[in-house]
């Protein structure tokens, strides 16, 4: 089972939830003092929580006024700073999610694949394809390579269905701490168009990425492609003050 999260993060998840059910009237988040005697816990707690929210473009600050529900924040749906699964990610634009195991296999490492995974080219690495669906439609392709000498524990197919920072920890005993993400706009080659039901040479969004655990080794590489006309990314880019 992943860990939960910590107070800071429930507490941010808790404020979040109100602000979507849009609990908090004509959209002004109470004061410090009154949201942490209400949830139990401390300023310091809820000052990081709101500044989680900030920082995440769902609320706004307002000097002399206040702090407020930042409408057009709530745009973004998943924040591309996080790790979520894409369960979570199709859930978060209003589908249901299901999942299909589409590869389950080992291949031998690429010389590029390993430097990436700091093991000897031709090593054995384990081959996680999954489609992810919304209401039936697929909308993204992922393929997670994982090195076979990384894996502890047996598994079943059913295991590979969990997010893979799941079967991480479960199989692995790995704890995923950050991605080094790249994002890459493809032309579908023809067995990423079959699986996304789209026509060969469609553009798409990919996401090439190292993962790696919190001692900064790296445990994977993911690879995700996206239909676009389906699901679309969002982000907040501000002006830095000089």
């Amino acid at each position: 089972m992943r860990r939960s999260p910590n107070l800071t993060e429930q507490v941010r998840r808790h404020l979040k939830d109100q602000i979507l059910r849009e609990g908090f009237a004509d959209g002004r988040i109470p004061p410090e003092t009154e949201l942490a005697a209400d949830l139990g816990v401390s300023r310091t707690t809820i000052r990081d929580a709101l500044g989680r929210l900030e920082s995440e473009g769902a609320i706004y600050r307002r000097q002399g006024a206040g702090t407020f529900v930042n409408d057009a924040g709530l745009q973004i749906r998943s924040p591309l700073e996080e790790i979520w699964s894409y369960e979570e990610a199709l859930e978060a634009h209003g589908y249901t999610p299901s999942v299909e195991i589409v590869a389950l296999d080992t291949e031998p490492a690429t010389p590029s694949l390993a430097e990436s995974l700091s093991i000897a080219s031709g090593d054995p690495v384990l081959v996680i394809g999954k489609v992810f669906r919304e209401d039936g439609d697929p909308v993204v392709l992922a393929y997670n390579r994982i090195p076979e000498q990384l894996v502890q524990e047996p598994f079943t197919e059913d295991d590979c269905l969990a997010p893979i920072y799941d079967f991480l920890e479960a199989q692995c005993r790995r704890y995923l701490g950050y991605y080094l993400s790249d994002l890459v706009p493809v032309s579908a080659p023809r067995s990423v168009a079959d699986q996304l039901q789209v026509r060969r040479g469609t553009a798409l969004l990919s996401f090439d990425e190292i993962g790696y655990d919190r001692d900064n080794i790296a445990v994977l590489q993911a690879t995700s492609y996206f239909r676009d006309d389906l699901l679309r990314f969002r982000l907040i880019r501000r002006q830095v003050e000089s």
